[in-house]
């Protein structure tokens, strides 16, 4: 497996490379500080796997991933993140990316990008075994009765919020996308994070790519 590692943090990108660089199975190919690096290695050396920290100055992560997801025959894009990234994480996962790590988790990092080059997609970790992340957006458009049955806790409308937030719109763009006001998204995001036990709106988009198994 090829791989290429991106971020601004010269001691993140060394250690990656090290410990990915102690796999048999792995070859670090190509490492960069930047999205503009990102775009220009993901065309260079045609990696399986770009790990691109979301947070960078200049040409940042989820502009470098719209660009590499977009030419043809592109690698999967594993994102690395800290907790406080939770809406950069949504609007990652509505791109098509193969899915997030947590930084800290350096161990992780080998297993996950070999399940993401079988197909499957990891979020904070967790391997999930059916479609990858990009591939179930594709059928987002279909997704509302198979979201209903899998949370019948929630309303028609609030279904139709999670979708949204899955899709990394902000509340701004939900409220004019589901034509309610901001006031009443904010309403309905409270009410869904009360109804499923959840804390953010990273985990209602997590939550939403688990429904489409």
């Amino acid at each position: 497996m090829r791989v290429v590692v991106v971020d601004d943090d010269a001691v993140v990108v060394s250690s990656l490379a090290i410990v990915l660089g102690a796999e048999a199975d792995i070859e670090v190919v190509g490492t960069g500080a930047d999205g503009a690096d990102a775009v220009r290695l993901a065309a260079e050396l045609s990696p399986d796997a770009v790990l691109l920290d979301i947070q960078m100055p200049g040409t940042d992560g989820l502009s470098a991933a719209r660009q590499i997801l977009a030419a043809p025959g592109a690698p999967r894009v594993v994102f690395l993140t800290t907790f406080s990234d939770d809406e950069y994480v949504v609007r990652a996962l509505a791109l098509g990316a193969a899915g997030y790590l947590v930084k800290q988790d350096v161990r992780g990092v080998a297993p996950a990008l070999r399940a993401v080059c079988a197909g499957r997609s990891v979020l904070e970790g967790e391997v999930l075994e059916g479609r990858a992340v990009g591939d179930a957006r594709a059928g987002a458009g279909d997704a509302e009765p198979g979201l209903a049955r899998m949370f019948p806790q929630l309303t028609e409308r609030e279904c139709e919020v999670v979708r949204l937030v899955a899709d990394g719109l902000d509340n701004r763009e939900v409220a004019a996308a589901a034509y309610m006001g901001e006031g009443t998204v904010r309403n309905h995001i409270s009410a869904i994070l009360a109804k499923l036990g959840l804390r953010n709106r990273t985990q209602i988009a997590v939550a939403y790519w688990r429904s489409l198994r």
